[in-house]
């Protein structure tokens, strides 16, 4: 059974966590505990910490389970 990637979107940036390319290293939450959370649902809060520090810790993920993109800005 192939476990979906999941998504998780703020204003400015969206995470892509993708779980069959996890090895679990547990870097995320032991670096960015407000954001990459263990024991609740969702465990990723992007209202944990500022767009910079998400993106930081994104790209120090081991496996590249975890991705960003920038969202576009909608014309007023």
């Amino acid at each position: 059974m192939r476990t979906k990637d999941q998504f998780f979107s703020n204003k400015n940036i969206t995470v892509t966590y993708s779980p069959t390319r996890c090895i679990n290293a547990e870097r995320c939450a032991q670096e960015l505990s407000s954001v990459f959370r263990q024991s609740v649902i969702p465990w990723i809060d992007l209202e944990g910490d500022s767009d910079e520090n998400i993106i930081s810790q994104v790209k120090k993920c081991p496996s590249g389970a975890l991705q960003f993109s920038l969202n576009k800005k909608q014309a007023s």
